[in-house]
């Protein structure tokens, strides 16, 4: 991930500034893909969407070395960024197929946990292969990345078929015109929207305020993003056994507030610490802001689960994928600007957009049905499939 620019300029000799605009024009035409995406779990189901997106992954890095020109790169990009955005949802779904209650937020919690130690072990791979000269290593990592996906593709297709995973047309008669009336269910998807912002923040933003405004080492940006990575892979599941207990959407809230409050803590590490303390300064703060992600991700991932109706739940899951998507496309706009404002400022209106979205959850509470806020309490039956 911190080396896609590096990455696809040593494999296709373009310059930074083309492959950026191609990322971001593949980037924003993906995002018009996912309406689809979610029509197609509810016509074949999640697990056969997913095996297909993986499979449009790996054949996507598999034709990076081949990508010798513009158009070429940007279909490549568009196929990589389609399967990207695509595999959340897809995923979510054959979770909700393969499971109810407390059991889907066990397994949504192990896919955190074993997610963030794949990014950690990619990080390691990435500084290996900055270690080989030429393209070779460049070249190595495309086809190791598509065998990759080849191989989750497999193991996603020997699951066994769910009774009622596929649901056909008939979902089509409400479509996203249930969806975009689903008030309870926006007022989440809303929420997480404005979250969101905090979870980009560690990529974009923390490395330059670190480096720039703090003063520290390029190295300890790297080590914030190392600590982060190796706490929410070790500690996911247990904490997420903890916050499941109670409301998800106050749980949700709370991390969002812990976020804020590690968010107002940057903001005056400038001005309050000095020499060493602060680089001790910023790893507790940066334990912190892990801990509000630990108590936010878990609920807030199951609400959006559990709020969507078995029979158009693709859809659902994708308008909530819409949520992540649109801020990671415009976060690197917005952050670069609160960056250039000031040191105060990036910060502060961090903190008021997780707050906006920790209060957005509070009210959802109110018009949420009851086994969508807490984990004890069951669907009725007649949730569970609707005709």
């Amino acid at each position: 991930m911190p080396l896609t620019m590096l990455f696809i300029h040593s494999l296709t000799g373009l310059s930074l500034t083309s492959i950026g605009a191609g990322l971001t024009i593949a980037g924003l035409c993906a995002l018009a893909f996912m309406p689809v995406a979610g029509v197609l779990i509810d016509r074949f189901s999640g697990r056969r969407v997913l095996i297909g997106v993986l499979a449009l992954r790996a054949a996507g890095f598999a034709a990076y070395p081949f990508a010798d020109s513009y158009p070429a790169f940007l279909m490549v990009a568009l196929v990589v960024a389609v399967g990207m955005w695509a595999s959340s949802p897809s995923l979510h779904a054959l979770i909700g197929e393969i499971a109810e209650g407390a059991e889907r937020d066990r397994l949504l919690a192990w896919d955190r946990s074993l997610r963030n130690a794949g990014m950690g072990f990619g990080s390691l791979a990435a500084a290996g292969m900055l270690a080989w000269n030429g393209s070779a290593g460049f070249i190595s990592a495309a086809m190791v990345l598509a065998a990759v996906f080849a191989i989750a593709a497999v193991l996603v297709a020997r699951l066994p078929s769910v009774p009622g995973g596929a649901r056909g047309p008939q979902g089509a008669r409400d479509g996203y015109r249930q969806v975009l009336t689903d008030r309870p269910y926006l007022l989440i998807t809303a929420a997480n929207f404005l979250i969101a912002f905090g979870y980009t923040t560690q990529a974009i933003a923390l490395p330059i305020f670190l480096t720039r405004d703090v003063g520290l080492p390029d190295a300890v940006a790297g080590t914030v993003f190392a600590l982060n990575t190796i706490l929410v892979a070790a500690l996911g599941v247990p904490v997420a056994h903890l916050t499941l207990r109670g409301r998800r959407t106050r749980t949700a809230a709370s991390g969002a507030v812990i976020f804020a409050l590690s968010f107002a803590a940057f903001a005056v590490l400038p001005q309050l610490t000095s020499g060493t303390g602060t680089i001790v300064a910023v790893l507790a703060v940066a334990v912190l802001y892990t801990v509000g992600e630990l108590v936010h991700s878990a609920p807030s991932q199951s609400l959006s689960i559990q709020a969507a109706p078995d029979h158009l739940r693709g859809r659902y899951l994708s308008a909530y994928q819409l949520s992540w998507s649109v801020c990671r496309t415009i976060a690197p706009m917005l952050l670069g600007f609160l960056l250039d404002a000031g040191q105060w400022h990036l910060w502060t209106v961090l903190a008021l957009l997780v707050l906006t979205g920790a209060a957005i959850l509070l009210c959802a509470e109110r018009v949420l049905p009851a086994h969508v806020v807490s984990s004890t309490r069951k669907a009725p039956p007649s949730l569970l499939r609707r005709p």
